[in-house]
């Protein structure tokens, strides 16, 4: 069989301007990183040919010893890294780990209790457009709108009000930490699970920068991906692996371990195949996030995104909460007279990727919103640190406070690209 690029010199020639964008271009959004050459050798092998339905040791198909090695490393080093007692691999994504967690544990018309996505949620925790908010009865929780900041004492009033089945900690846009333990003991109040989606945190979790969720949560969900820096694909762990306590078990009727449950929700509950190259991925991944330098690369993620927060309250724009204790923060553009859409393709233009965002209590629709979401992990791992940052935030602010001006953008664009000249990240040689 040929190669790519004398077998596929289309497909060939958009995977090489990708990689031109990913070099040449600021990236910014929060739920994306650069994986290293390493993981990306993972994903590109044999392993993906192989199908292997079910567990290690307890597949239904032939053939799968080897694979199931691959496996059962990422999962030991996912249990070292997050200290765990239980791990799954499999989950394609975050959304599909989550869909095992309301099926191990939930039944349609259940109520859910989580952070609102206008506040910073994710769609996966009860939004109405997706199967969370469609099958369950989602109520939410939400930020105060002098603060920002999630106050607890209103989400116990709200977890009373409602008593929820499970109650949800996790965001796709909030900038602080969470207080697991305050959550866990509202959960218990009200005799609710406590679920915990760290997708976003999880590599500052694995460092030991921010709360662990793992000591308080029933189950913790989460993506290797983002600040954690591995294959795109989610999955599941138990910090405290029990004997169920929600009453619910599959047809067998047997009473199971929370970590069986979960098993048979991914599969055969949600999931047919795991993809074995980019389980192979995973483990990579996670080997090197027990390293020490991952460490260090986290507290520079932090670093940074602080100094990177200063940098845009110094110049006039909103950020909510007033900073950030993690890898993001989210800015209010309606001081500047702009909406995310706008600034999202103004930013574009330039080189510079964000992602439009609403923030709490927006006027604006979901299509146009009032923010824009920016993180730290991906330029971090190129080598940027506080003095870049401050000098992305000015080149952010030239391009959104010259709006009318092609050629302010033009310049910035330039400037982009010798920044990034700087710091090297892919050659093409990883198509080799």
């Amino acid at each position: 069989m040929d190669d790519l690029r004398t077998q596929d010199p289309d497909l060939y020639s958009i995977i090489q301007r990708e990689i031109d964008r990913q070099n040449d271009g600021l990236e910014l959004i929060a739920s994306e990183n650069f994986v290293s050459k390493a993981v990306l050798q993972a994903m590109g092998t044999p392993l993906t040919n192989k199908y292997a339905e079910g567990r290690p040791g307890k597949r239904y198909y032939g053939g799968c010893e080897v694979v199931d090695e691959a496996e059962v490393l990422a999962q030991e080093r996912a249990k070292k890294l997050f200290d765990a007692d239980w791990v799954n691999v499999q989950p394609h994504s975050g959304a599909t780990a989550n869909h095992a967690i309301y099926l191990s544990m939930m039944e349609p018309g259940d109520r859910l209790l989580g952070l609102d996505l206008a506040h910073g949620g994710h769609l996966t925790h009860g939004s109405p457009v997706n199967f969370s908010g469609i099958l369950y009865d989602a109520h939410f929780y939400g930020v105060e709108q002098d603060t920002g900041r999630i106050d607890m004492d209103k989400v116990r009033d709200k977890a009373k009000a409602v008593q929820p089945k499970m109650l949800s900690v996790g965001a796709s846009a909030y900038s602080r930490d969470f207080d697991f333990a305050t959550f866990r003991a509202i959960a218990d109040e009200v005799g609710a699970i406590l679920w915990v989606d760290m997708a976003h945190p999880a590599g500052l979790i694995a460092a030991d920068l921010l709360n662990d969720p793992l000591p308080h949560a029933h189950v913790v969900s989460t993506t290797t991906h983002k600040t954690l820096r591995g294959p795109r694909g989610g999955m599941l762990l138990v910090g405290n692996d029990t004997e169920n306590p929600f009453g619910k078990t599959w047809k067998s009727g047997k009473p199971k371990m929370i970590s069986e449950l979960l098993d048979s929700a991914v599969f055969p509950g949600v999931i047919g195949g795991p993809l074995m190259h980019v389980i192979a991925a995973k483990a990579v991944a996670f080997g090197e996030a027990l390293e020490s330098g991952f460490v260090d690369y986290q507290q520079r993620v932090i670093e940074n995104a602080q100094a990177m927060a200063e940098a845009f309250v110094e110049r006039g724009y909103g950020v909510i909460s007033g900073g950030t204790d993690n890898h993001l923060m989210l800015i209010d553009l309606r001081s500047k007279g702009l909406t995310g859409k706008e600034a999202e393709a103004l930013l574009g233009e330039a080189d510079i990727t964000v992602n439009k965002n609403m923030v709490p209590y927006d006027t604006e629709s979901p299509f146009v919103t009032s923010g824009i979401r920016v993180g730290t992990p991906a330029l971090t791992t190129r080598g940027f640190g506080p003095d870049e940052f401050r000098h992305v935030v000015d080149l952010i602010d030239r391009v959104l406070s010259k709006r009318d001006s092609e050629g302010a953008r033009e310049l910035v664009r330039r400037e982009v690209f010798v920044l990034t000249e700087q710091f090297p990240l892919y050659d093409h040689s990883v198509l080799a």
